[in-house]
């Protein structure tokens, strides 16, 4: 992995409170970061996931309710 710099600008008072919260966690500021990132990317990605497997899981609820109607279980007499 090539290391990327990435720079953002931040109100003084956030990047006092960010460096505060790594020095008590005994961590860089930077590393700090870096962990809060890949936490907040892994929380919204696993809710980008629930949400698309509720949409697939209300398509194919509805797929089966249509089908339900058309599809008989071949005990009926004709």
């Amino acid at each position: 992995m090539n290391p990327t710099t990435l720079s953002f600008r931040a109100p003084a008072d956030f990047a006092q409170q960010t460096k505060a919260l790594a020095q008590a966690l005994s961590m860089s500021a930077s590393d700090y970061v870096r962990e809060a990132v890949r936490e907040k990317n892994e929380r919204a990605m696993k809710d980008r996931m629930i949400f698309l497997s509720r949409q697939l899981s209300a398509q194919h609820l509805g797929d089966n309710l249509a089908m339900d109607g058309s599809v008989g279980d071949g005990l009926d007499p004709a």
